[in-house]
């Protein structure tokens, strides 16, 4: 067996995706925050976080996955993919594959259904200023690489 097939057979990372100990070590890492959050404690790493409730794109499984927010207006949130990698991450694929069934949840809070909106054009170049003047982190991290991260502004239905 070739060595790209070794490592496809783990996990995908020939092509791209994480190997199969990384997504459990994400999938660990994300139940933990996902309990903090519960608690109220809302910020990881400076930012401030939330869950967001999707649909498995495939699986029509429900996910939980801890995100950073940003304040958009009064009651909407701008959220980044950015996944760390070459692909949007599994949260974003499963957010737009059926946005009428998300929802966030705050820290302390029920969840709050709401409308996702990809931004696109001055819309997302506005709102990547925002983002990029409040969390620096996130600008460097989308200077060094090769896809734009989407920016997704979450409205409550």
């Amino acid at each position: 067996m070739t060595e790209s097939k070794q490592a496809d057979s783990r996990g995908g990372r020939a092509s791209g995706g994480p190997g199969a100990f990384s997504r459990w070590m994400q999938h660990k890492v994300n139940a933990r925050t996902n309990r903090r959050i519960r608690k109220g404690n809302g910020t990881f790493m400076g930012m401030d976080v939330m869950i967001l409730h999707t649909v498995g794109s495939r699986s029509g499984e429900p996910r939980q996955s801890p995100v950073a927010w940003f304040a958009d207006g009064e009651d909407s949130r701008l959220i980044v993919a950015s996944g760390g990698g070459k692909r949007n991450p599994d949260w974003y694929v499963n957010l737009m594959a059926h946005p009428d069934q998300a929802s966030i949840e705050l820290p302390g809070q029920d969840p709050l259904p709401v409308t996702p909106h990809s931004l696109e054009g001055a819309d997302r170049e506005q709102a990547w200023q925002r983002i990029a003047e409040a969390q620096p982190r996130i600008a460097k991290y989308q200077s060094k690489s090769e896809r734009q991260y989407p920016v997704v502004r979450l409205t409550p239905r």
